[in-house]
């Protein structure tokens, strides 16, 4: 019985130990890619305070096609991960496709706003870059999507360089306009009704102001009759009847005007 027992626990402890000897590190499923199949980074989160830049329009004439990448990936390469994420202009045409109410060629105003909806991009990029033999020249421009209103904009042209160092100049250029940016974009809709109702205090100001003048003349003339009126009662009554008679009439016409004015 005793050596049964033995027996049995000996095999027991083979057995668990054969098991813990099996057992290896816990083996975790490969993240899913992106349901889009790009391969991207995924775009912030709503706790994520970094503003979304994209390339909106990226223009080259007279240089090589090529440069669109380039530019992408070194603006990308400048740009500070802590305030930006960058969306190419591939990635943006993509997701505006989507849209039902954008058409391209719209870079600046109130059709803008379409952009936000689709591509959350709380500013877009317009560049472009020209040349012809050595001389080279670029524009950038920064716009604000909610108000589709420019906030940004640089432009150089070197007579003597080449298309590199122009790219790497334009680079730059759009990387310190967006670094100078403030963390809160003014609210243009706010400075708007407040300059209204900066506008509007001034004209009532002014017209309190004329109010106020036309009162003093008002009262002005009518004093100044009531006096003419009441000097021809004593002509009148000093039996000089012609003096009495034009100082009443010269005093009534200015008592008229005086009641005019406060009237109206």
């Amino acid at each position: 019985m005793i050596r049964a027992a033995l027996a049995s626990t000996a095999l027991v402890t083979v057995a668990l130990w054969g098991g813990v000897a099996h057992a290896g590190p816990e083996v975790r499923p490969a993240a899913a890619p992106p349901p889009d199949g790009t391969g991207e980074a995924p775009r912030p989160g709503s706790t994520d305070s970094r503003r979304i830049v994209g390339i909106l329009e990226l223009r080259v004439d007279g240089v090589p096609d090529e440069v669109k990448d380039t530019f992408q990936r070194g603006l990308e390469e400048k740009l500070d991960p802590r305030r930006y994420v960058l969306t190419d202009r591939a990635r943006m045409k993509q997701m505006m496709m989507h849209s039902t109410k954008w058409t391209d060629g719209c870079v600046v105003g109130q059709c803008l706003a379409e952009v936000r909806v689709q591509t959350r991009a709380d500013l877009v990029v317009l560049a472009a870059l020209t040349g012809s033999g050595t001389s080279f020249g670029y524009v950038v421009t920064v716009v604000r999507t909610d108000t589709g209103r420019v906030l940004r904009q640089e432009s150089e042209r070197c007579d003597v360089c080449t298309v590199n160092e122009a790219m790497g100049k334009a680079m730059r250029a759009t990387s310190t306009l967006l670094d100078k940016l403030p963390d809160r974009l003014p609210d243009e809709a706010a400075e708007q009704d407040a300059m209204r109702d900066r506008e509007v205090g001034k004209v009532k100001q002014e017209l309190a102001a004329r109010d106020r003048r036309s009162t003093r003349v008002g009262i002005a003339l009518t004093a100044v009759g009531l006096a003419a009126a009441v000097g021809g009662g004593v002509l009148y009554a000093l039996d000089e009847k012609t003096s009495a008679t034009m100082m009443v009439a010269g005093g009534g016409a200015a008592l008229a005007s005086g009641v005019i004015v406060l009237t109206f």
